[in-house]
């Protein structure tokens, strides 16, 4: 349970079309990032399949059923929203338990669900406490929790962990990416950061003003990005791409090429040039370069601890095994 199908949706909003016609399946028990820049309309999308905005045209189903009449509370989806949206008088415990409340459920059974949520989400012993005397990864298991407790047929979360500090939003991937290996249900997951994307997602689709560039496994979309777009978004740090002569060498528009590609050469080299910035992380050293021959920057990843000064002269390889060609059309040939 928790099968979602797109079929030719849009929205629009006045003259501007944010949504253009668009088809996809999300499979049961799947966990799909919708990913993009900021105003690409993933969480539009995500707010059509909650049934929280209208469509302009197209179909949604749920499970094989229409669903795009259908309002939001009868859908059988629970979302997960930015700003947790709790209730700052009640406690944990009522917080949870408030939308089996509003569906006039038993107090035995509500008791039982909210225990059980809490146990899941490490909350048992915060149950007493009011939202504000909580950390924020703390108040985003409360809001997973009440979502929890309805039995949703898919989950829904719109860029869930952007209000938490670096390190929270770390351990909160941890777990919520446990969390649906757990209750093994759908679940639909908006965010902008792609490094989000590359770690939880069984599938991620790739949005950009309103249209769907590319569907697939985090290793599919690194490995073989159908375009430039999903070439220059897809990884940390982003694939270099490169024009010019070595690109019409190629019979390219433009080449592509991932940092751990390209290797430090300890004598001459494919390319020359000069760093201009060196970032340590302890396993790996990312070199910024300005090759001489391409009169660009190149990114470099080195393994392990490596010194680097600016200026420095420094000789390049790339493998060419693994160039990525694009044509004039920006789309991956080869």
């Amino acid at each position: 349970m928790g099968y979602i199908e797109l079929s030719e949706v849009t929205k629009n909003f006045g003259d501007l079309q944010v949504i253009k016609p668009l088809n996809l399946e999300i499979k049961d028990g799947e966990f799909t990032v919708f990913v993009g820049p900021s105003g690409c309309g993933k969480s539009t999308l995500l707010r059509l399949i909650a049934g929280l905005e209208d469509l302009t045209s197209g179909s949604i189903k749920i499970d094989g059923k229409e669903a795009s009449d259908t309002p939001p509370a009868k859908r059988g989806l629970a979302m997960v929203f930015q700003s947790y949206a709790l209730y700052p008088h009640m406690n944990v415990y009522k917080n949870i338990a408030f939308p089996l409340k509003m569906v006039g459920l038993e107090k035995e059974a509500i008791d039982k669900k909210v225990r059980e949520a809490a146990e899941i989400l490490n909350l048992t012993e915060y149950l007493e406490r009011k939202p504000a005397q909580l950390s924020g990864g703390q108040r985003q298991r409360v809001a997973i929790g009440r979502a929890i407790v309805r039995e949703p047929l898919a989950f829904l979360f719109d860029e869930p962990l952007s209000n938490l500090d670096a390190a929270l939003r770390v351990g909160m991937r941890l777990e919520i990416s446990e969390l649906h290996k757990r209750l093994n249900s759908t679940m639909i997951y908006v965010t902008h950061d792609q490094v989000e994307a590359m770690t939880m997602a069984d599938r991620i689709v790739v949005l950009n003003n309103g249209i769907i560039e590319q569907v697939g496994t985090p290793l599919d979309l690194y490995r073989s990005p159908k375009n430039i777009f999903v070439a220059g978004f897809i990884g940390s740090p982003k694939m270099n791409l490169i024009t010019g002569d070595i690109a019409t060498k190629f019979n390219a528009n433009t080449i592509g090429i991932r940092s751990e590609h390209i290797s430090i050469s300890q004598g001459d080299g494919d390319w020359q040039g000069q760093v201009k910035m060196s970032e340590s992380l302890g396993s790996d050293t990312f070199v910024y370069v300005e090759v001489n021959q391409l009169k660009e920057n190149i990114t470099v990843r080195a393994e392990g601890e490596r010194s680097f000064n600016r200026g420095d002269k420094i000789a390049l390889n790339y493998n060419k095994e693994n160039l990525h060609l694009f044509n004039k059309n920006e789309t991956l040939f080869h």
